[in-house]
């Protein structure tokens, strides 16, 4: 039997992918190797939203194109959005590279692997889905599930565009159906995904229309299923039948990651994110009049080309006067092929890294004081697995997306209670209610 290690970098929707990878790869006589050495097939599903991921990546193509060296059969393989956004120059700068996919071509990875002669390959159309495929699943009781792909927005920062292509929806039947047979294989925890969720189903044909609140409504009354996340929503498109859902469906989870990107209209303009802070204030108050308790959590960039010291004093008044339970926060770094790579007003380092300080210092003095509203309070806990932290301890994930290390003797994939005894601003602690376990 044929082995591969598949190394994951970037997002929830990279995540994805590569659970669907592995199963294609498992479906077709492949197992999985622990790692790179003693692996038959050995693949890279990348990232290109930041700089930092292609170094990373450039590091371990290092370690590839040794272990390719000293075994010519082993074929190396890249996928992802770097993949497609190099398509032109991959081979070119990585010889040694067999096959290259993009998003969109995850399916042609089995198609090279049993074809009869297995010369370098790259495929990099827009063709559909990794949904389709079958599925290894990181844990049998939580599962991504893909609704949409691709973005129509054209933020001047973002290369997701031209990697992922054109948003396409899902047909909500064919949604539905996956999450039924999740449910019925144990699953009790489904993220939705897509790169703009909000603008689910408005591309479907007439008839078959469904917006995203109506989806959400959909999927909550499926037996089984205890919880709904999904990611990412954007400002623009999140109206009230969204917030109203975390209110009035059972499944629907106390959680919304609303991303800022900058609290300066000015900028927000130049990024091209067809919202102000006024609108993006007035959704935050819309989720937090309708579902008070909810946990609101963001992205925001710094050192966005032309910010000035005014405009970081704005994204400032706006994480003050939010507070968000918790932060990604970026430094910007220009991506080829982006607007906002040739604008001019390109910032020093040290600037973009002195604003970085302060608004982390800031985000985490709130996620702070934001955590202590649980402490006390008897909180609903899917168990993950033991702690990172204290194999003595269990971790587990709230419904509001806070990650709590607890004495217990909950198994993985239960529901138990747990009392919250101390809070910081990342992790939540506390103990088992031994007798309330939900099952």
């Amino acid at each position: 039997m044929k082995s591969y290690h598949l190394t994951t970098f970037g997002c929830q929707m990279n995540e994805h992918d590569s659970e669907r990878m592995k199963g294609m790869l498992e479906s077709i006589g492949y197992a999985e190797a622990p790692d790179r050495e003693g692996a038959d097939l050995i693949l890279f599903n990348t990232c290109s939203i930041r700089e930092k991921a292609d170094n990373r990546l450039v590091g371990h193509l290092g370690e590839a194109k040794r272990l390719k060296t000293e075994d010519p059969e082993r074929v190396i393989g890249i996928g992802g959005c770097w993949s497609q956004s190099m398509k032109e120059q991959v081979f070119e700068l990585f010889p040694f590279v067999d096959v290259a996919f993009g998003p969109g071509q995850v399916h042609k990875l089995a198609e090279f692997l049993t074809s009869d002669s297995l010369t370098a390959q790259g495929y990099f159309e827009f063709e559909g889905f990794t949904g389709h495929l079958p599925m290894k699943r990181e844990r049998e009781f939580q599962a991504w599930v893909q609704i949409s792909v691709g973005c129509n927005c054209a933020c001047s920062y973002c290369i997701v565009p031209s990697t992922r292509g054109r948003e396409v929806s899902r047909p909500s039947g064919e949604i539905l159906a996956e999450v039924e047979r999740l449910a019925a294989d144990g699953v009790r925890e489904v993220t939705l995904l897509g790169q703009n969720v909000c603008s689910y189903g408005r591309d479907l044909p007439k008839g078959a229309k469904t917006s995203f609140a109506e989806l959400l409504s959909s999927v909550d009354a499926i037996d089984g299923l205890e919880r709904i996340r999904y990611t990412s929503p954007h400002p623009k498109d999140i109206r009230e039948d969204v917030i109203r859902a975390h209110a009035e469906l059972a499944s629907v989870c106390e959680h919304i990651h609303l991303p800022l990107q900058s609290g300066s209209s000015r900028v927000l303009k130049a990024m091209r994110r067809t919202y102000n802070q006024e609108r993006y204030l007035d959704r935050v108050a819309t989720i937090r009049d309708l579902v008070p308790d909810c946990a609101v959590t963001t992205d925001i960039i710094v050192g966005f080309p032309g910010e000035t010291d005014a405009d970081f004093e704005e994204t400032m008044e706006v994480v003050e006067q939010v507070r968000y339970d918790s932060a990604f926060t970026f430094v910007f770094s220009p991506r080829r092929g982006t607007l906002a790579a040739e604008l001019e007003g390109q910032l020093p380092h040290p600037v973009k890294r002195e604003r970085m300080d302060r608004l982390v210092g800031a985000v985490q003095r709130h996620a702070t004081d934001r955590a202590q509203r649980f402490v006390g309070r008897t909180m609903e806990v899917l168990v993950e697995g033991p702690s990172r932290t204290d194999p003595a301890k269990l971790r587990g994930r709230t419904r509001h997306n806070k990650t709590i290390n607890f004495a217990g003797v909950a198994a993985p994939g239960e529901l138990t209670e747990v009392e919250v005894t101390s809070a910081t601003s990342t992790t939540l602690a506390g103990e088992e209610r031994l007798l309330a376990r939900l099952g």
